[in-house]
């Protein structure tokens, strides 16, 4: 069986490949196309669709996060891999015959039946301090792992200090494996996350120079991998989920529903709190794509009618018309909303900063209801937000507590997004396959949902359907 090292290098366009030489002379040599990603165009669920080779309505990940109605509790960047509910590439495969797996910062990595996983986990102390670590499996990698590159730098996988230091940590892991350094056994598939472009892509915007810079540094550090990879006689597939585009205008969805009365909110200790259980309607915010939930059918039209009416806002989908995108799942809201092209969504439902919850100037991804490209910025209006962050770090080293509040609230310090369909071929993903024969002459595009049968074929199993259109 062939072996196929498969690349989710984040960001991807026929733009930030002009200043990526090494990818490029790959995509010279192999075939160059364009990935006709889905709705939403979000990690999790363009991931789940490139593995299941489904839609969002069959493997069930509508989004970055969503509400989980059992719970009663909006939630993002949940891991586990029982959410995805749909057969995976590897549970295709092994139906054929021995497949291995090696998964190497692909999200809804813990629980899967891959041989390794390596995702960030992060240790949360009982006194409140938050230490970076990631989730290994099998469990003796982890220390290998962390002797040979160090500790998982979370703090530079997101927030205002990410950096090339989190795709250079898990792109020495996946050498590694690729070397037979920690075991002799061979992955049949290896797959790695680089999230790299995505930090200056929506801090400064795609075609900002901190961008194109940050290209070219992503690809120095894969050189390395590709010839690796290209030494072992590996057929590499490097792909995007989405293309970022230029950012200007955040839409206040859920400040809106509030101020028709349809949300709802509780206090607790003078700030606000989203109060999910009885608000008529709220929104589940993820770049430029919004779940809107609406608790009784009674109240759908006029819910409806008033995020037509918000300014940015571009599509709003029942689940009838949700049916056209593939995202009728039951975990959808009854609302699905697209933002207009440079417009999208905060996730911010107070009306009154000095009433906004503790987390909303920290970045904590699993508490905030809602995606927030703000946690990029140390916040530029505070002079004093670095002496704020460096003073707090030196708690941290004494064991002391302390809240790391420095991210503004204030969306419009935002340049990059996703998540709509892409509007041209400047934020249209890329796919580049490293073996010309698997893409046909004069292919202009592949389907994000055809990714699962061109990676059969590239370990040559039996073609099943045609990978391009």
């Amino acid at each position: 069986m062939k072996k196929v090292l498969l690349l989710d290098v984040v960001g991807l366009t026929t733009d930030a490949l002009a200043h990526m030489p090494r990818l490029a002379e790959l995509a010279n040599r192999g075939r160059q196309t364009h990935m006709n990603t889905i709705l939403p165009a979000v990690t999790c669920s363009v991931q789940s669709t490139i593995l299941t080779g489904r839609m969002p309505r069959e493997h069930g990940i509508v989004g970055n996060g969503w509400y989980f109605r059992g719970l009663g509790d909006a939630m993002l960047w949940r891991q586990h891999n029982t959410l995805v509910t749909a057969d995976k590439i590897w549970d295709t495969m092994r139906r054929e015959g021995d497949y291995r797996v090696a998964n190497v910062g692909w999200w809804y990595a813990m629980g899967a039946a891959t041989e390794v996983a390596v995702t960030p986990r992060p240790i949360y102390h009982s006194d409140g301090r938050k230490s970076p670590d990631a989730y290994v499996r099998p469990a003796w990698l982890h220390d290998e792992l962390v002797g040979s590159f160090g500790e998982f730098p979370l703090f530079q996988y997101w927030g205002p200090t990410a950096s090339i230091a989190s795709s250079n940590w898990l792109i020495g892991a996946a050498q590694g494996l690729l070397s037979h350094r920690w075991s002799d056994d061979e992955n049949d598939l290896t797959m790695v996350y680089l999230p790299h472009l995505d930090y200056a892509h929506q801090k400064y915007g795609p075609h900002a120079p901190e961008s194109a810079e940050a290209a070219a540094e992503l690809d120095a550090s894969l050189a390395p991998l590709l010839d690796d990879a290209e030494n072992l006689g590996m057929t590499v597939i490097a792909l995007a989920e989405y293309g970022i585009a230029p950012a200007s205008r955040p839409v206040h969805i859920n400040r809106a529903l509030r101020r028709e009365g349809l949300l709802e909110v509780y206090v607790q200790q003078g700030l606000e709190q989203l109060d999910p259980w009885t608000s008529r309607a709220f929104a589940v915010s993820d770049h430029q794509v919004a779940h809107v939930y609406v608790n009784d059918p009674a109240d759908l039209a006029r819910t409806a009618d008033v995020l037509r009416e918000l300014p940015g806002v571009d599509l709003v989908l029942d689940r009838e018309h949700q049916a056209a995108y593939g995202i009728d799942h039951e975990r959808a809201g009854e609302l699905v909303v697209v933002a207009e092209p440079g417009a999208w969504f905060t996730y911010y439902f107070w009306l009154d900063d000095d009433r906004a919850p503790e987390y909303a100037r920290a970045v904590d991804i699993h508490k905030k209801p809602g995606y927030d490209p703000a946690e990029l910025f140390m916040n530029p209006a505070d002079p004093l937000a670095k002496a704020k962050a460096g003073m707090n770090l030196v708690k941290k080293k004494l064991g002391l507590r302390y809240a790391m509040s420095t991210v503004p609230l204030d969306g419009s310090y935002v340049r990059g997004t996703h998540g709509r369909l892409p509007d041209s071929l400047h934020d249209t993903p890329l796919l580049i396959c490293s073996d010309p024969s698997l893409i046909g002459d004069g292919v202009d595009s592949i389907d994000a949902t055809a990714v699962h049968e061109l990676l059969r074929q590239a370990h040559g199993a039996p073609v099943q359907s045609a990978v391009g259109t």
